[in-house]
């Protein structure tokens, strides 16, 4: 069970994938029920709904960067993307183009600094690339070059499962396959380098099933959230055309937006926020006490 004062971050991913992406966060926001939201800077609503993300009060979410190497529906001859299974593939066999991969990120980050006038809140990953060999050597490179103040670096998304089975045995496997692919290896870089990161991860699952089965997840995964805990989502307000998992978009806006989760929320010791500030006030707390 939570702390009495636990903060979770829900976090969206894919802010600027599509209009319907935008709204959802938007109203989520509006409502309370979200902490955060990574951008795809290479989508199409990304500029646009940054703007509408200035206007929010400050500190109100933490917007960050959803590093993408593997979204092929975003791909130009410019902005060149691979298979989620090539780029893993190529990364532990260190076949990535380290040259590409480098200008990728600086690319990606210039990109999200011109649209939200400000550096990232977090950074984490598209299909969670962010930790993959080679990409997170180049990722914290770069993050290490352009904010050499450590008050002003980025959190970094760590995918340490938050839980067991309590959301089913296939997606605690799934969980556990995630965490597998550089979770160990970019929490001690991140650990060696001054990062912080949040505390655990939740949110994994098949995409499949109804919004009765999202209810179920949703419940399970608060229920058994810590402080520090992201939560990821995927939500939007309509069908995303030519999305693998637009209806999955749809059941969560639902279930998010509902009356029946701000009744959960109610009855939940936790709060729902974005984790910036906490995150790097307990690693001062951390530093002080060594």
């Amino acid at each position: 069970m939570a702390h009495p004062l636990s903060c979770v971050c829900l976090c969206v991913d894919d802010f600027g994938l599509d209009g319907a992406v935008n709204e959802a966060v938007l109203h989520l926001l509006e409502l309370g029920r979200i902490g955060a939201t990574g951008a795809l800077v290479d989508g199409p609503a990304w500029a646009s709904g940054a703007a509408q993300l200035r206007a929010q009060p400050v500190g109100r979410i933490d917007v960050g960067l959803h590093l993408d190497l593997t979204e092929l529906s975003l791909a130009t001859e410019a902005r060149h993307k691979l298979p989620l299974r090539q780029l893993i593939g190529a990364s532990y066999t260190r076949r990535l183009d380290a040259g590409w991969l480098a200008a990728e990120v600086t690319r990606q980050l210039d990109a999200f600094e011109a649209a939200w006038q400000q550096a990232p809140a977090f950074v984490d990953g598209h299909q969670h690339v962010h930790q993959l060999p080679m990409v997170r050597e180049a990722l914290l490179d770069e993050l290490l070059q352009r904010y050499p103040d450590p008050a002003q670096r980025p959190w970094l998304r760590d995918t340490r499962p938050a839980l067991g089975l309590s959301a089913g045995a296939g997606n605690a496997f799934k969980a556990a396959v995630i965490a597998a692919l550089g979770r160990p290896a970019l929490h001690r870089m991140a650990k060696q380098y001054g990062f912080a990161m949040n505390r655990a991860l939740s949110g994994v699952y098949d995409f499949k099933g109804d919004g009765v089965r999202y209810q179920q997840l949703l419940s399970a995964w608060l229920l058994h959230a810590r402080h520090g805990d992201v939560l990821m989502c995927h939500p939007a307000a309509a069908m995303v055309r030519g999305d693998a998992i637009a209806a999955a978009r749809c059941n969560e806006y639902q279930v998010l937006a509902s009356e029946w989760f701000g009744g959960l929320l109610e009855q939940l010791p936790l709060r729902i926020g974005p984790l910036a500030r906490w995150l790097h006030e307990a690693q001062q707390e951390q530093a002080s006490e060594r």
